[in-house]
């Protein structure tokens, strides 16, 4: 059976197979399987392209700490708008009620952009995740949060928003080539998002702060930008344990035979 990745929000990975109770054993009706609880994964094939860019974004996160040349990774992930039909209500105990049904309020995309060793977190709400949206936040980081680096690394999902030449829609020739050239793209292989710590991070932000219904993009916006400002002040980075060393041991089956 494969593996399943598991991320931890220390930025620890964790690599293990799923348990598979014996016929009869006293465990098997204890762990017989329940649809409900099922969390899916997909695990490539063995890929010299999977390999290479994996190996790309693991020694990015090797680097020591330079605030001249920061890494920062980059996500996004939409987050569904909902309001009461009936309101809901606190029991005796606390617990909180609420009815099933709600009304749909549209969408919004929250975006994550996070400096793993600087402890650094910029959390944004917005209407959609288009490419000039994408070629905004890139904007952002180099003119905003690092105006004064050298060169910003930045981990992403490759998309197809996560294309350069948008942000020759946003901005003149000059400026847009200006903000190309602070940055060096680094992309997570497909069905490699895991290595991305701010999809960690944003699994964090979720489970932290929006397990509960958000009527407007207003009222997710305030709830994300106090998140954002707790986890900063409180959190001091991410330690990123898996090394190309662990990948070449635990991952061996998806690298690819060698042609001699």
């Amino acid at each position: 059976m494969d593996p399943a990745f598991v991320v931890r929000h220390d930025g620890r990975i964790r690599i293990g197979r799923k348990h598979e109770p014996r016929d009869g054993s006293p465990d098997a009706k204890k762990n017989e399987m329940k649809p409900w609880q099922v969390k899916e994964w997909v695990i490539p094939a063995a890929s010299a392209e999977f390999v290479c860019q994996m190996a790309d974004v693991l020694a990015v996160y090797a680097r020591p700490y330079d605030e001249n040349h920061p890494v920062v990774c980059f996500d996004e992930s939409p987050k569904q708008l909902v309001s009461e039909v009936r309101a809901s209500y606190a029991n005796a105990k606390g617990i909180q009620h609420e009815d099933y049904e709600y009304k749909r309020e549209g969408a919004a995309e929250i975006f994550m952009i996070t400096e793993p060793l600087g402890g650094r977190r910029a959390v944004f709400v917005e209407e959609d995740h288009t490419g000039i949206t994408w070629a905004k936040k890139m904007a952002y980081i180099v003119t905003e949060m690092y105006p004064n680096a050298d060169k910003v690394t930045i981990v992403q999902d490759n998309l197809s928003a996560h294309k350069k030449h948008n942000l020759y829609k946003v901005f003149d020739p000059a400026t847009a080539r200006r903000i190309i050239d602070k940055i060096e793209f680094v992309y997570t292989p497909a069905h490699g998002s895991w290595l991305n710590i701010a999809e960690c991070e944003l699994s964090i932000l979720s489970r932290q702060a929006l397990d509960k219904r958000f009527a407007s993009k207003a009222e997710l916006e305030k709830q994300v930008t106090a998140w954002q400002n707790k986890r900063n002040l409180t959190q001091k980075g991410v330690d990123w344990q898996f090394k190309t060393e662990d990948a070449r041991i635990k991952l061996k089956r998806l690298y690819p035979t060698i042609i001699t």
